[in-house]
C-alpha cells in the first residue's frame, strides 16, 4: 500500500483493504468477461496457425462483444493476431480443424509486424467454433494450455459481459464475499466496462512514449454508474478504480464529457503519460507491471515517478510477485 501524500509504504494484504477504504468510498470495477478467442486452424498447406480474435475489423459504436461474434455471418471480416505469421498472406483460406469454419486472409492489417491481420468469415459459423473449439487466451509466460478450469479461474468475480482477450487482473483479488462485506461496510461498488485489447499489453517500443499508440479498445461507463461515483465524490468519498482498465474507462469518459465524468461509451485509444491530471480516480488498485509498458506509465502518471520508482524496489526486494497472478498494490 502507497500513501501519495506522505510516501510511506504499507505491507498488507488484500483483506486488508478494509483498513484503507472508508464508508462513502466507491470501489469501480471492470466487469468484462475474457472469450475463448483463440483458436487453432490449418492452412491449405496443411501448416498449423494460431488465431487470437480481437475485434471485428469496422470499429463501429457497438460492444466487440458475445452479440458481435454471435453475428459473424458470412462475409464479415475480423482483426486477429496470427501465429507464426509469416507465411499467413492475405488471399489464403484458414480452416478449423473439422472444417467446420473457413476463414479467408483479406489483409495485412495495422500491425502487421506484430502478426495482425484481417480475416473474412467464408463459411461456418464463429460463435459455434470459437465455442466448441475455441481456448481462453491465457497470457504468453503461462506455458501451458488453457483447461476447462481456466474459463472461471481467469476471470474476476464479477466478470459479466464477454468481449476481453485478456482479464482485468487486479479485479481477480476479489472474491464476492469481500465485495459483499465491504458494501456492508459502507464502500459502494460500480461497474464499468472496457474490454481488454492486445493494445494494453503491447510494449513501448519508441524513444518518446508520448508517440507510442494505443489500439483501439471497447468501453462503457454507464449512467448509473457515472451517477454513483460522481455521488460518492461530492459526498466526500474517493473514487476507487480496480485496475488501470477502469482508469482508462472513467478518463475515456470525461474526455468525451468536456472534463467531467458523463456517461459515454465507444472506442478509446486513451494513453496516459506523466504528467497527466486525473479527472475521474482518487485511489487505484493495481498490479505490478513490467518495464516499457502502457500500464507502468499509468501508474507513474498517477504515483509520481520517484515514488513509483521506491514502491517496486521494495516490492522486489521483498519479494512480491509481478505478472496477472501477481500481487497488487492499493495507492491513495
Amino acid at each position: 500500500m502507497v500513501e501519495r501524500a506522505t510516501g510511506v509504504l504499507h505491507d498488507q494484504r488484500i483483506p486488508d483493504l478494509d483498513r484503507w477504504l472508508k464508508p462513502g468510498d466507491a470501489l469501480a470495477l471492470n466487469e468484462t468477461r475474457v472469450i475463448p478467442a483463440r483458436l487453432a486452424v490449418r492452412r491449405a498447406s496443411g501448416g498449423r496457425v494460431e488465431l487470437l480474435f480481437v475485434r471485428p475489423a469496422a470499429a463501429a459504436a457497438a460492444s466487440p462483444g458475445a452479440d458481435a461474434i454471435a453475428g459473424a455471418a458470412r462475409g464479415e471480416r475480423w482483426r486477429v493476431l496470427a501465429r507464426p505469421a509469416k507465411r499467413v498472406r492475405p488471399g489464403e483460406t484458414l480452416a478449423s480443424d473439422d472444417g467446420a469454419l473457413a476463414l479467408e486472409v483479406v489483409e495485412a492489417g495495422e500491425g502487421a509486424a506484430a502478426g495482425e491481420r484481417v480475416v473474412r468469415v467464408a463459411r461456418g459459423d464463429l460463435a459455434a467454433t470459437l465455442a466448441r473449439a475455441g481456448e481462453l487466451p491465457l497470457p504468453p509466460y503461462i506455458h501451458r494450455a488453457a483447461d476447462a478450469e481456466d474459463r472461471e479461474r481467469y476471470q474476476t468475480v464479477f466478470a459479466r459481459v464477454d468481449g476481453a482477450i485478456a482479464a482485468p487482473t487486479a479485479g481477480l483479488h476479489f472474491t464476492a464475499a469481500h465485495l459483499a462485506a465491504l458494501e456492508a461496510a459502507g464502500v459502494g461498488v460500480t461497474r464499468v466496462l472496457l474490454h481488454v485489447g492486445p493494445g494494453t499489453f503491447r510494449p513501448v517500443t519508441v524513444s518518446d512514449p508520448r508517440a507510442h499508440r494505443m489500439d483501439e479498445e471497447y468501453f462503457e461507463v454507464g449512467a448509473d454508474a457515472a451517477a454513483r461515483l460522481a455521488a460518492a465524490r461530492a459526498r466526500g468519498g474517493r473514487i476507487v478504480a480496480v485496475g488501470t482498465t477502469v482508469v482508462r474507462a472513467l478518463e475515456s469518459a470525461c474526455d468525451r464529457g468536456a472534463g467531467a465524468l458523463a456517461p459515454a461509451s465507444g472506442w478509446t485509444r486513451a494513453f496516459i503519460v506523466p504528467p497527466y491530471t486525473f479527472r475521474a480516480v482518487d485511489a487505484l488498485l493495481t498490479n505490478f507491471h513490467l518495464p516499457r509498458t502502457t500500464l507502468l506509465l499509468l501508474v507513474a502518471a498517477f504515483m509520481g515517478e520517484d515514488l513509483l520508482r521506491r514502491a517496486y524496489a521494495h516490492a522486489v526486494a521483498t519479494g512480491y510477485r509481478f505478472y496477472s497472478y501477481g500481487d497488487a498494490m492499493l495507492i491513495v
